[in-house]
């Protein structure tokens, strides 16, 4: 009988649809875990696909590819550790989210994921059928269960599979990062582990898929719930594990235990590698963004900095007249510190050119918020005319309390292909911009130092599209703005309840109508880095032509015992009773 046993955890960033470049990173792996010594390597869910493949799981065509790529690599890996990797597998009319077991140059095992996750970014079943409850394989004589992602959610499967005889639970993930994943992680393998008695490994991906970034920080725990192997966060890794048994079952030894990034570190580390992945994985050579001398800007100058190197970073300071000297100063200070490209288009010209086209029409009306927006709208086209020229992409930089609100102008400072810090209310937004000025994240291209100048952070916010504008013209002050915002979006707060923790009840019924008036907006917004547990795009999705309107004057619901099932979010989307 097996006494040792060393699995290798391939914390991997794969492509979705680059079925071909992530067969050849799975290669590497098992080079490397053999030279390790390994006996079997795992890969994380749909691996060979990349995750989430969504609708391209529908295309026959995609399905095939992915199977004969599998039968390829299980051909051209014969000889080292065995294999444990994530794909899409078809049979018999129905496609699964599969996990196959290698070894010996061919396929030896194929188990399905059975708890099809259809909730927040998820909808699994609308492109995947579920599997049949499990048993373990045979992994060269030691009996290993594979509950994959969702299975490890409820008791179901894990219960299978230890009923039917496994000895160590490994599970491959696709979990996207949250601000407090993962706390949520650990505390659902430890009720596993807790029930089951086994020892679990916990692999998840690492990389971004568009709106999407998965951190890693892959661990293990053996069956008395304490942490024998912690990776790190944000970057590829293969490390082997090593297990041997123990009073009759299996014990993973103490390896390494890397310390995770917590709060704003995480954030910005998501943005970071949320961006980078989105540039690299699409082609494109680099970036654009303008500069306008205040703090989102200035943020995401300095992620695309850290992400892609200054090289590959061009700003453009884009002013009007009513451009202060001081964003001027506090633009110039913020390139040169980042070490960008930086230049100065006045746009006085072209905003003439297009109040002259209009001035017969706009004639005997007063200018407001119209004109305001042609401001906008010229620095956006002039943008968009730069990254079609020469092949970068526009990064756009609204953040989330501007996107809830509609304080934003589309086609204007909303243009552009991705936006980093879209789910980032403005006071992340500056508890993030110290963070950085104090730090240089893991694997950053940046410099050390200050690169966000501080009076950037301590002037008073402005969109500078008249004299002396500043945000709270329009806006409640952001430390208010941003509270009953979560309220309302991150958990479907009754509007009496968010009245009772000291908010004036006619500035909640202002930003709800708000809120809702701007949804047409932020279905033509860019895609952005999901950080909280419910980002606009793939987790909330309200309809635009929406005629509700919550009674703020009424008593907030209560739920009879006997009554509808009161639910709050999880972390991962799901819910909680």
């Amino acid at each position: 009988m097996t006494k040792t046993l060393k699995i290798a955890l391939a914390q991997l960033n794969p492509t979705v649809g680059d079925i071909a470049g992530n067969v050849e990173k799975a290669k590497k792996a098992h080079a490397e875990a053999a030279r390790l010594g390994a006996d079997v390597v795992a890969f994380p869910e749909l691996f060979i696909t990349g995750y989430p493949p969504e609708d391209l799981v529908l295309k026959p065509a995609f399905a095939a590819a992915a199977r004969r790529a599998l039968e390829g690599l299980a051909r051209d890996t014969n000889g080292g550790p065995a294999l444990l990797v994530g794909t899409v597998w078809a049979e018999e009319g129905k496609t699964y989210n599969a996990v196959a077991y290698l070894d010996e140059g061919a396929i030896q095992a194929i188990r399905f994921k059975v708890d099809l996750p259809n909730y927040g970014v998820f909808d699994e079943k609308r492109v995947f059928h579920a599997g049949p409850l499990p048993g373990p394989i045979n992994v060269r004589g030691v009996r290993i269960g594979v509950p994959i992602c969702e299975d490890i959610w409820k008791e179901e499967v894990v219960e299978c599979l230890q009923e039917s005889g496994a000895e160590i639970l490994l599970a491959p993930n696709g979990s996207p990062f949250e601000r407090t994943k993962p706390d949520f992680r650990l505390n659902v393998v430890v009720a596993r582990v807790t029930e089951s008695g086994l020892p679990l490994a916990y692999l998840n991906q690492v990389g971004g898929q568009d709106e999407l970034v998965f951190d890693g920080a892959s661990f293990v725990l053996n069956s008395d719930c304490s942490l024998a192997v912690q990776l790190p966060a944000w970057e590829e890794t293969v490390v082997v594990t090593e297990w041997e048994q123990r009073d009759g079952g299996w014990y993973c030894k103490p390896g390494p235990k890397a310390v995770l990034e917590e709060n704003e570190a995480a954030a910005y580390h998501a943005c970071v590698l949320g961006l980078r992945d989105y540039v690299e994985k699409n082609g494109f050579p680099g970036v654009v963004l303008g500069l306008s001398g205040g703090v989102d800007s200035a943020l995401v100058a300095a992620m695309a900095v850290d992400a892609l190197g200054p090289d590959r970073v061009s700003c453009y300071m884009l002013p009007y007249r009513y451009t202060s000297n001081q964003s001027l100063s506090d633009a110039a200070a913020c390139a040169q510190a980042l070490g960008v490209r930086y230049e100065i288009l006045p746009i006085e010209a072209p905003v003439a050119g297009f109040m002259s086209a209009l001035e017969r029409l706009f004639a005997g009306s007063e200018p407001g918020t119209t004109e305001e927006n042609i401001q906008s709208r010229v620095r956006g086209s002039m943008l968009m005319a730069i990254s079609n020229k020469f092949g970068s992409m526009l990064v756009t930089t609204g953040n989330k309390s501007e996107m809830s609100v509609g304080y934003a102008t589309l086609y204007g400072d909303m243009n552009g292909g991705f936006n980093p810090i879209k789910d980032l209310y403005k006071t992340q937004v500056y508890r993030i911009a110290r963070w950085r000025n104090a730090n240089v994240p893991k694997g950053g291209k940046g410099p050390a130092g200050i690169v966000i100048p501080e009076s950037i952070l301590t002037r008073a916010p402005s969109a500078e599209l008249r004299e002396n504008q500043t945000d709270q013209d329009s806006l409640p002050p952001y430390d208010i703005l941003d509270d009953i915002l979560e309220c309302l979006v991150e958990h479907e707060m009754p509007l009496p309840d968010i009245v009772a923790r000291g908010h004036d009840r006619e500035t909640v019924k202002r930003v709800e109508r708000m809120l809702y008036l701007a949804e047409y907006k932020r279905r033509q917004a860019a895609p952005g880095v999901k950080i909280t547990s419910r980002s606009f795009g793939r987790d909330r999705r309200y309809p635009i032509t929406n005629k509700f309107r919550e009674d703020v004057n009424a008593s907030a619901p209560r739920f009879e015992e006997r009554g509808p099932r009161l639910v709050a979010p999880r972390a991962d989307g799901g819910e909680i009773s």
